[in-house]
């Protein structure tokens, strides 16, 4: 096993969890050229558990529900190469907070309920692109009119 290999495998894990597709992308180009089993080494670290799909998606949704919706964080979590199953767990985890982040961005962008249809559009639009459900953002837009 090279140690290079092993040594940049180990620096991106210092920084941050990655998933196990992510790794495999990132190292991908240096094992081929080193003629080495990657697939080898990213089960040493799932065993070690200095590698877990599930604490990467953990991580990430503690991190990105401060922020965005359920629906942004599974189309990231997607990208990092992560299975439905996983997702499914993140979008119950996410989805437990979503009022409060909801609220959190709203608040930061706008702080006042709209007064007209184009506000009230644009906060829409907003809050859609942030990830979260039409629904949920209509039921929050109605609440913060009443207040």
């Amino acid at each position: 096993m090279s140690e290079a290999l092993r040594a940049k495998a180990l620096r991106l894990l210092a920084r941050r969890e990655h998933s196990r597709a992510e790794l495999r992308r990132k190292l991908g180009p240096l094992a081929e050229e080193e003629g080495v089993d990657l697939e080898g080494l990213l089960d040493d670290f799932t065993t070690r558990g200095w590698l877990s799909d599930a604490r990467f998606v953990e991580q990430t949704v503690r991190v990105k529900s401060r922020k965005f919706g359920p629906l942004k964080i599974a189309h990231h979590l997607r990208e990092k190469g992560i299975d439905e199953a996983g997702i499914d767990a993140a979008l119950t985890q996410a989805r437990a907070g979503q009022e409060e982040a909801l609220a959190s961005a709203w608040r930061a962008r706008f702080g006042r309920p709209p007064e007209t249809p184009e506000e009230k559009a644009k906060q829409v639009r907003f809050l859609q692109g942030r990830g979260f459900a039409l629904e949920a953002v209509l039921q929050f837009l109605r609440n913060a009119a009443r207040s």
